[in-house]
């Protein structure tokens, strides 16, 4: 079977889930056309014109099924190339506009989320990572369609929502987790250096932490950028300032690196204000860290109870977080820590799954 998977911004989940159906899914032909991950605008609305005029021979050798990313401009793709508009599409949402927050730096635009709705509606089969990105899209479709002033197909578009499936992101089998050694408790934070991670949360738990007389080490890695929030400033001055708390890895560690330090830690710790999967939480979690994170987002379908914090305020929240690591560090203590099985969202389990979707579109 010919597939031809559209990544119209190849950011580095997409890239994982791109390369992780290449290696798995062998009965499919893979042709595979992405745009970088900058000029966000630009890319989200562009990419069919680029496309169609830069790669039309690749478009036009001809397809089974088209596999394309919710960031494709689907819908104005198959008006420009009409040899596309009759192939059968699955589009994927690793994440939705309508539920992503809001930057000071970004200007407010519809344009984002209707490409995500005309997109979904210009597919023959719609995918989410996780409930949670399903739900959350579905309500903001809502929302804005409610807002319209007449001729608005509000049922229809929310019927087509709401027989998508929800099939996640699949990750590789990582080496066995091995016994964590006793002593400080190794937290590790690994998420991109940006405003929607969560990072002014990440320094409100540090200090609760701090507060508490807590002792642990805080490891803060991720993929960082030209410009990134100054609040990672504050933290680390904090980090290093505390009588308890200690600063552990800083910043962007190489594969083999960051797999080694994922090893050692105890605890995958999340504050984002937006997830719809968490790849780097599952990663950790199947390297044999315990995760700890927000009860809302996309977590409670994916982690125990006993693994999600809350509160009504962002001050009670990193008050809810520094209590379960205090608590966490005294299951450490007397040898009782232990991550939740994730072997569901290992590529063996799930690429069988995407493998009979596009299938199914043949039949």
């Amino acid at each position: 079977m010919k597939v031809l998977l559209l990544s119209a911004y190849h950011a580095e989940s997409h890239r994982q889930w791109a390369e992780g159906l290449q290696r798995h899914c062998a009965g499919i032909d893979w042709t595979v056309l992405s745009l970088p991950p900058r000029h966000f605008s630009w890319r989200i609305r562009g990419n069919g014109l680029s496309w169609s005029m830069l790669e039309a021979d690749t478009l036009r050798a001809g397809y089974d099924a088209i596999l394309a990313t919710s960031m494709t401009d689907l819908a104005t793709l198959r008006g420009l190339c009409p040899e596309l508009a009759m192939t059968p599409a699955v589009v994927y949402f690793h994440e939705n506009q309508f539920a992503y927050p809001a930057s000071e730096r970004q200007h407010a635009s519809l344009e984002p989320a209707m490409v995500n709705l005309y997109s979904a509606l210009a597919a023959q089969k719609v995918l989410f990572n996780s409930q949670y990105n399903r739900d959350s899209m579905i309500e903001g479709c809502k929302a804005l369609l409610s807002r319209l002033p007449d001729f608005v197909p509000t049922a229809q578009v929310l019927a087509r929502l709401s027989a998508a499936e929800v099939l996640p992101v699949g990750i590789d089998p990582l080496e066995p987790a091995l016994p964590r050694p006793g002593g400080r408790l190794q937290v590790i934070w690994n998420h991109r250096w940006e405003y929607d991670k969560g990072p002014e949360g990440l320094l409100a738990v540090a200090r609760a932490c701090d507060a508490l007389g807590l002792v642990a080490d805080f490891h803060v890695v991720g993929q960082r950028f030209r410009r990134q929030p100054p609040v990672f400033a504050e933290l680390r001055t904090l980090l290093d300032s505390s009588a308890t708390l200690g600063l552990g890895r800083w910043g962007y560690l190489e594969v083999d690196d960051y797999r080694r330090l994922l090893a050692r830690c105890d605890i995958v710790l999340s504050t984002a204000l937006h997830d719809f999967q968490g790849l780097s939480v599952l990663e950790a979690v199947a390297a044999g860290c315990v995760p700890l994170l927000p009860k809302r987002l996309c977590y409670p379908e994916f982690y125990p109870g006993s693994s999600l914090y809350q509160g009504d305020s962002a001050a009670t929240e990193a008050a809810a977080c520094a209590a379960a690591l205090a608590r966490f560090a005294s299951d450490k203590a007397q040898g009782e820590l232990k991550a939740p099985v994730v072997t569901q969202f290992y590529w063996g389990a799930l690429a069988p799954r995407y493998e009979a979707v596009l299938m199914g579109l043949r039949r």
